[in-house]
């Protein structure tokens, strides 16, 4: 019964045109609608699950990796001064692609052409702990994707997606993050869909997840088929989100239900 009364939810959404963007005054993370008890464990490091992982994400910082035989610190040194700041600007361009990558891609890149290292694989421990170890490093940073020109045509790719109605409930992100936020869905908050804390701790997962997974698991959820994990439509989408999230603080590793 729950299974079809979201159905029938989902398909009064599909219904109504969609809205316009949420005006910047009103934008809220995903903790404004997270209980006092859940907001309590994200607010307190000790008590954050996520941090377990941030703590792995150090250790890899200082290892050696590859036939460079390099760690990220002998190229950035001490992450709490490097990386101030940066996975508040990622998605970013990169050149040498003539395509932005997030901030896994980034690391996957460093770990290919200056450690001379193999890739993590997405949603990896590795991954997710070295991802969470340098956003952290970024918390309470105001969004700010990069301005530059050549990523506004990525950007208009990604708020198409956002708005693209797709798979067999025909919905688009857009139907339950902008029209219809601060409503219920079965009993849960549906909130504004803000990309602040990524990777963060789920506690549906009971582990870390990057923004991707997130992503693929709404798609799915509409019964359309997920984008590869590191596709450039997922990319995309993460650029124009984090574009849509300009001026709201980091907040990994944030705590969610």
């Amino acid at each position: 019964m729950r299974i079809a009364a979201c159905i029938a939810l989902l398909t009064a959404m599909a219904g109504a045109a969609l809205a316009a963007e949420i005006p910047q005054a009103e934008r809220r993370s995903g903790y404004g609608f997270m209980s006092a008890d859940t907001k309590a464990m994200q607010d307190e490091d000790t008590d954050n699950p996520g941090m377990l992982s941030v703590l792995d994400g150090e250790t890899l910082w200082k290892r050696k990796a590859g036939t460079a035989d390099k760690a990220c610190a002998d190229c950035h040194h001490d992450a709490r001064l490097s990386m101030k700041g940066v996975a508040a600007h990622y998605p970013a361009f990169e050149k040498a692609l003539g395509r932005p990558v997030d901030l896994e891609g980034r690391i996957n890149l460093c770990r290919t052409n200056h450690q001379q290292a193999s890739p993590f694989a997405y949603e990896s421990r590795e991954l997710l702990a070295l991802s969470a170890y340098v956003a952290q490093q970024s918390r309470g940073v105001p969004i700010a994707p990069g301005d530059d020109p050549e990523l506004a045509p990525f950007v208009e790719k990604g708020h198409a997606l956002f708005v693209q109605r797709q798979g067999q409930l025909n919905l688009a992100c857009a139907n339950c993050h902008d029209d219809n936020w601060d409503k219920k869905l079965a009993g849960s908050a549906i909130t504004q869909g803000q990309p602040t804390g990524y990777p963060l701790y789920r506690l549906e997962w009971q582990a870390l997840g990057s923004l991707q997974r997130r992503l693929r698991a709404c798609i799915t959820g509409i019964r359309a088929q997920a984008y590869d994990y590191g596709s450039l439509e997922l990319v995309e989408l993460e650029l124009y989100l984090m574009s849509r999230a300009r001026g709201m603080p980091v907040e990994t590793p944030a705590v969610r239900p």
